[in-house]
Parts: C-alpha cells; structure tokens; sequence
C-alpha cells in the first residue's frame, strides 16, 4: 500500500493545483490521474494561462498554441474580435502529469475502482494504466476527478440538462481557427488545427433534443452542421474520424463541498455550462485556494467550520456568477425566444443582475475568512450587495481600516484622509476607486 498525507482523485487542472499548492505547504501528496481516453481540443483564454503559472504549471504551458481566429455568429450578427488558444488535451494532460511528478507529487497513471473511508483514512483501489491494481491510503482526501466523480450522497443543485456531441473530422491542413454559431435548438462549437484535424460539437437541450441511436448520431450531427454557415469552412474537405462521444454539460453544484477529511474541487465540486466561461478557468479558479483550506483541516481543526464554510461560500459564489454570465449570453439570442434550449437557459439560475448597485449606505464591515499564509483565519473585510463574501485588499492594502479612516473623519475628503498613511497619490488613487465602487460619495 501507498501512503500519503494526502490523496487526490483526477489529474486535471483542479486537482493539479492543489496538488501543487500542498507540496508547497510540506505535504507528502499522491495523485490518481491519466489523460483522457478520447481525441479533443479546448479553446482557452489568456487568463487560463495567468491561473496555470500562478498554480505552478510550467510543463504544461508549453502546450499552449499561439492564439488563432475566433468568429461568432450569435443572435444573427457576426463578430471576429476575439481570439483563442486550440489546446489538445490529451498531451495537455499528459504534460500535467509531468508538471506535477517535477514538482514533488507521486503520481499514479491508472483509474479509481473503488474509495471509501476506513477509520482515520481513506482507501483507493486503483486500476493502473500499464496493468495490475494498486491501493492507496491517505488521512485527507481530495476530489478533483471532474463531471465524473461520484455524487457520494451530497445533494445538488442542477440547471438544464444539457449535452453535448463532439466529434473529430480530418481534412488538409489549413489555419488554426474556431467559431461559433447559435442555431434554433443550441448552439455549435468548431475548432481547426493546423494539421487538418477539426473537432465538430454541438450543445443540446436533452429533453427535446430527440436525439437517435448511438449508431445514427454521427449522419444526425452531420446534417445539422451542413445547415450552418460557420461550419462549412470545417467540413469542406473533410470527412468524420472518429465516433460520436456525448457528454453532459448541465450546470451542477454539489450542495457540500469540503468535510472534515476531504474537499471537492473543480468540476467535482461545482461545474457550469461550458458557454458561460472557460472550463479550465473554471476548474483553477474553484481549487487555487483549497490548498489553505486543506492545510487549515489538518494542521487546525479548530477552525474546520470556518474552513469549511470559507470554501463552501466561494464554491457556490463562483457558480452563481458564472451561471448568470451565461444566462445573459443565452439571453441575447432572440431568434428563437420559445424554442425549450433558449427559453430555459435565458431565465436560469434567477433574474439577479450579474453585478449590483452599490450605494455608501449599503455598504459595512465585517469579519469574515480570508486566506492569510496559507491558512484561513478571520479578519474584518468591506461588505457590499455585489462582494457578498468581502474584500480584504487591494494591492497588498488592507481595505477595511481605509474605509473606517474616512468614515470617522466627515469633515475631511477622502483623499485628504487616505493621504495621511498612503501619500497624495496613492490616496488619490484609493478614493478615486472607492467613488467608483460606491462605497463613498462622490
């Protein structure tokens, strides 16, 4: 048997960067993982790539290709403004695994057959890539194995069921590119690789999809693709390569992410529909702070609750703004206000603005959990109707005493104010951006 302080399911992203980060903090860490089982690529952002040297990667940036074209057609007009990375993910995979072995974690290649809690630890029985079985035990467990992981009894909150069919078609080499384009019953998603391979997808409502049999789905897909513009530049020329693979894309949310022995992160603790945002972005920004709550589980059990609830509040905080981002994307395709894909998605998860007005009256101090060398603890943040969970600093400065300052001293500006501990300029600075944040009068 393998033994380790900690044990992570799913070598992706999530479960990399806290991997990562756990090293950091002194922990042994075994890591299950093994690319995925079918050809795919993923468009991603300039973001992802701040998120993936912030956590650590650096192997694995070398799979980044340099950005290419970027057309939608949304709501009947075109734009080609935007720009993104076409990552093939099972050498990104691979090349994360690598990350990770060079970073101090022991990583396993192979497949998660069974794990359950034992006493104090917890038991993995694995199916290993070249072959044979292996256990694994650890004292802390964390879940990172994405849309796949076991439910474990944690309710759910879940949005449309949604689907998505990707296939790969093969045609001669040409520019890298990707579009996409709304249609009356979803919305399409076409990528290009230099080398001639094009990955071919489509995102349905499963209720009325009334999709065919395995066996018939890849002429299905062919025929609604014929009917889109933006696809002809992928299809002409090329053939199907590959079986059709159907996953699903229903936004979920488990209800309880972290106990006091194991956490979920990534697609494992909350997952959205992949329109509303990048997924790896999604993924690392759910799991770059887990680490100090990890940390705060096992070296501090006296603060679990508040570990716990920290966690929690930023898994479900995280979801909601992604969930209304794509809520007001769906929104803005009119073409089809009464078609099931578009009326459902349009008005879910609720008709909360994305941002909130914020006035100074609604605006206080409070204590609240923060990450602070890397463990959580408490301390006084400023609470506002759109930053519900606080913000402690900016730029290194904590905001809080600033804002206690100007508003002990009415007779004084708050530039005159914020200048006395941070100089003109920086004071300036500060209450210029506090006016904009509409924590103070103007």
């Amino acid at each position: 048997m393998i033994e380790s302080d900690v044990l992570v399911l799913g070598g992706g992203p999530a479960g990399g960067a806290v991997a990562i980060g756990l090293r950091r903090l002194g922990y042994s860490v075994t890591l299950i993982g093994e690319p995925r089982p079918f050809d795919a690529v993923e468009g991603i952002s300039d973001r992802v790539i701040q998120g993936m040297k912030g956590a650590g990667f650096n192997i694995a940036l070398n799979e980044m290709a340099d950005p290419s074209p970027r057309q939608v057609t949304w709501n009947g007009v075109t734009s080609a403004a935007n720009t993104e990375r076409l990552v093939p993910r099972q050498r990104f995979d691979q090349a994360l695994l690598v990350d990770l072995s060079e970073q101090g974690v022991q990583v396993i290649q192979g497949r998660v057959k069974t794990c359950q809690a034992e006493g104090s630890r917890h038991i993995a029985e694995v199916a290993l890539a070249e072959g044979g079985e292996q256990q694994l035990s650890a004292s802390f467990l964390v879940e990172a194995r994405g849309r796949a992981a076991p439910a474990a009894g944690v309710p759910r909150v879940k949005g449309a069921q949604t689907v998505s069919l990707l296939q790969y078609w093969q045609g001669p080499q040409a520019e890298s590119r990707s579009a996409v384009q709304s249609f009356e019953d979803g919305w399409a998603w076409m990528a290009m690789r230099n080398d001639g391979r094009r990955y071919l997808q489509l995102t349905l409502d499963v209720a009325s999809a009334n999709l065919p049999p395995k066996r018939e789905l890849g002429d299905w897909c062919r025929a609604r693709l014929e009917q889109l513009e933006q696809a002809q530049p992928f299809i002409e020329g090329a053939e199907p390569a590959g079986d059709v693979y159907a996953r699903t894309s229903t936004p979920v949310l488990c209800e309880h992410s972290a106990g006091d022995s194991w956490i979920r992160v990534g697609d494992a603790a909350m997952a959205v529909d992949p329109l509303s945002g990048n997924g790896i972005f999604q993924a690392l920004s759910s799991a770059l702070q887990a680490p100090a709550v990890v940390n705060t589980l096992i070296r501090h059990p006296e603060r679990a609750e508040l570990a716990k609830a920290f966690h929690e509040a930023r898994i479900e905080g995280l979801f909601y703004r992604f969930a209304r981002i794509g809520r007001d994307f769906y929104a803005q395709e009119t073409q089809w206000p009464l078609r099931p894909f578009w009326q459902e998605r349009s008005q879910w998860p609720d008709s909360q603005p994305l941002h909130l007005e914020v006035t100074p009256d609604q605006v206080s101090i409070g204590m609240r959990p923060v990450v602070q060398d890397g463990v959580i603890t408490e301390a006084p943040v400023v609470i506002t109707p759109d930053q519900p969970l606080g913000i402690w600093h900016l730029n290194g400065l904590p905001l809080a005493p600033l804002l206690e300052a100007v508003r002990a001293e009415s007779d004084r500006t708050a530039d005159e104010v914020l200048a006395d501990s941070l100089g003109d300029d920086n004071g300036r600075r500060l209450a210029l951006w506090m006016q904009n944040q509409g924590w103070i009068k103007v």
